[in-house]
């Protein structure tokens, strides 16, 4: 018998929301609890088998239930383990998917959560009918989901993909928390924005901008946002240099796998035009001719909050 519904977890590195997904890609019905206050993971997998045990009684059986995807940050989906996850309370190497199925008794399959977001456009948004594409995730860090021929890269080792952490400058980078410099993480996040707030404050403090009412510290990238909505020359810079980098990266990407769009996906994305031209412009002043006007740029078409678990999801209806 068909069975109707797949479970998706988002395991972030302070909740993790659960959803149960019909085939057309509704969320009937959500739940989170905190990851980030379990330090065992015994522990916390008992709360999550708990906190799914209690949304399945409210919607259907477990036997109608297809299958368990999780997203979680280093999952490796040729494994089922969360590898050296550095925002994660446990360390090492957790075989997350057979202790979540050992608890549940329903099949989990697990990948990174840039992929989940991926193979979520793919199944219910943006890259609906496509075969070849990259999604981009502008969130806290940089993310990548690269799709080709209609398959998620997941290279050697599970982890391909890992396009945050190409190096974009090599003379005098800035820091990554990977702990290498220049990486374009450092420059395209949420983070690494605020970090060219502060940079061009300190650079040049004769500038105007109403970010000065702000303590240098404590700029965000939605401060920002707001500043060049209220038409802030210096606000508006910093995502023409954001957009430029994230471009000449999207140059180099497409040159390697030639994908019908790249998909923006995240809190950075919120910034629509104010990133996305910057963005166009340069990528396309940096393709080889053979790829100019070819590639489209798109946003997400899934919500923020519902995507990470509509990707994983997804998975849940691959599981064996």
């Amino acid at each position: 018998m068909d069975k109707p519904y797949a479970i998706g977890v988002d395991v972030g590195g302070t909740n993790t929301v659960v959803g149960i997904v019909d085939k057309r890609g509704q969320i009937l019905i959500n739940g989170s609890i905190k990851t980030a206050k379990h330090t065992e993971v015994e522990n916390y997998l008992d709360e999550l088998t708990k906190l799914i045990d209690e949304l399945i009684s409210k919607i259907t059986t477990k036997d109608q239930i297809k299958g368990i995807g999780a997203g979680t940050p280093n999952g490796n989906y040729f494994t089922g383990s969360i590898e050296f996850a550095p925002n994660l309370p446990w360390k090492g190497v957790i075989p997350f998917a057979q202790m979540l199925e050992d608890r549940t008794g329903i099949p989990v399959a697990l990948t990174n959560d840039a992929n989940a977001a991926a193979i979520g456009e793919m199944t219910y948004g943006a890259a609906r009918g496509m075969k070849d594409f990259i999604v981009i995730t502008l969130g806290t860090g940089v993310g990548s989901g690269i799709v080709v021929n209609g398959q998620m890269v997941y290279g050697n080792d599970g982890f391909a993909g890992e396009l945050g952490h190409t190096i974009v400058r090599r003379e005098n980078g800035r820091v990554c928390g990977c702990g290498r410099h220049g990486c374009l993480e450092a420059y395209a996040s949420a983070t690494g924005l605020a970090r060219t707030a502060r940079e061009i404050l300190e650079k040049r403090p004769d500038a105007k901008t109403i970010l000065r009412d702000i303590p240098a510290e404590e700029i965000t990238s939605k401060d920002v946002f707001d500043a060049a909505m209220e038409g802030d020359e210096i606000a508006k810079e910093i995502f023409e240099y954001t957009g430029k980098i994230l471009g000449e990266s999207f140059a180099d990407f497409v040159a390697f796998s030639s994908p019908e769009a790249i998909i923006l996906f995240g809190g950075l994305s919120k910034a629509g035009d104010l990133i996305m031209d910057p963005i166009r412009k340069s990528m396309e002043e940096n393709l080889l001719p053979i790829f100019q006007n070819k590639v489209k740029l798109l946003f997400s078409e899934l919500k923020e909050s519902d995507a990470a678990v509509l990707g994983a999801s997804a998975l849940g209806w691959e599981v064996r």
